[in-house]
């Protein structure tokens, strides 16, 4: 099975090839990613006019480029998939139309994915993970952690009640003055900062449930901020510290919770699995490793590059509905917001920011 994915619900344009086999195994043909990262930087964060226009003026030409590295022709597809959302809406629609298309025009079989879901799948196709296993999504528009029971089935065990935690690390940067994207440059400063400094909240911390809210802690670095200023690197150095402690200890608080929800609910799981680009993050690395280590399980984490958004999760979570008979039809619309459990009750942010996705 050859399955071609298109992803556009941000600022990357990405199209992708993979292959997977009868026994359930996949291969990466092609993934190429363009970022949109010099188109936003002057504004300090994803505008989505900007997304949308870009998506529309790459998409065709990457789709090009995809389908030649992996020496394929639209003819020798199994199915077409894209991400039908959740996302900035402009962008999805550019790469479900794209997607719907070259289904027409080829009589392929399109499956409209949940990004979330490729997220969630990925580990089948660089590890062969086995189900259940417990997810750890972190990015700029989302943080949840899900129970993986099988492909279209999953339980949220916690979410965002606010700020997603990759949107929390860009707002911090921007409020520094730090150049965008700001996650990682709060990671880098954070490496010369005393992270003791400051006595910033943990929020969260001890509650029963699993759920993350950022909002006071960011509300509060800007507090101190302004306490302080004017700003000197030093400052700026020992505040990033200051957040990113902060955010690695909730982070642990949270996800101990939520793997003592898992067992609870569904026995021992096979892996805890971290994805989304605050996964790159070293130090929040290091905690996930703790937090495993102590529930007696191991970390899997994709390569950075399918961490983030990608051609080659949309393609893989297409193949692995495709190989279930789960199809779409030219009537599947995009969408802004999607939950990836459709039993969960929104959060109170959800529909303000791109984190309760």
């Amino acid at each position: 099975m050859r399955v071609l994915g298109i992803e556009t619900t941000c600022d990357e344009t990405a199209a992708a090839v993979i292959e997977r086999r009868a026994d359930g195994s996949g291969r990466i043909l092609s993934n190429i990613v363009h970022s949109q990262i010099a188109d936003h930087a002057p504004y300090g964060g994803v505008v989505p006019e900007i997304a949308a226009r870009a998506h529309i003026d790459l998409l065709d030409g990457i789709i090009r480029r995809a389908m030649a590295d992996a020496d394929t022709k639209f003819a020798d597809l199994s199915a077409v998939a894209a991400a039908a959302g959740p996302g900035l809406i402009g962008g999805v629609i550019v790469g479900l139309t794209t997607a719907k298309a070259i289904a027409m025009v080829h009589n392929t079989p399109l499956i409209a994915v949940n990004h979330l879901e490729a997220h969630a799948l990925t580990p089948r196709l660089t590890d062969a993970l086995s189900f259940p296993y417990c997810l750890f999504l972190a990015s700029g528009g989302h943080t949840q952690i899900v129970a993986v029971l099988g492909v279209g089935d999953y339980v949220r065990l916690g979410t965002t009640v606010d700020d997603a935690m990759g949107e929390a690390f860009d707002k911090v940067a921007k409020m520094l003055s730090l150049p965008y994207p700001g996650g990682p440059q709060v990671e880098r400063a954070a490496m010369d900062g005393d992270a003791k400094r400051f006595a910033f909240p943990r929020p969260m911390l001890g509650r029963p449930d699993a759920n993350f809210s950022l909002s006071g802690l960011k509300t509060a670095v800007r507090n101190e901020a302004g306490r302080i200023a004017p700003l000197q690197p030093q400052d700026v150095s020992d505040l990033c510290a200051g957040f990113q402690a902060a955010v690695l200890d909730a982070t642990a608080d949270r996800l101990s919770v939520g793997l003592r929800l898992f067992h609870e609910r569904f026995g021992e799981p096979q892996a805890l699995v971290a994805a989304g680009g605050v996964a790159s993050n070293k130090a929040i690395r290091g905690a996930l490793l703790e937090v495993a280590a102590k529930a007696g399980t191991i970390l899997i984490m994709p390569p950075p590059e399918l961490c983030t958004d990608n051609g080659a999760m949309i393609a893989w979570a297409g193949a692995e509905r495709m190989a279930l008979g789960l199809t779409d039809t030219m009537e599947a619309a995009p969408r802004a917001r999607w939950l990836l459990d459709a039993s969960a009750t929104a959060p109170a942010g959800y529909g303000k920011t791109r984190a309760a996705y």
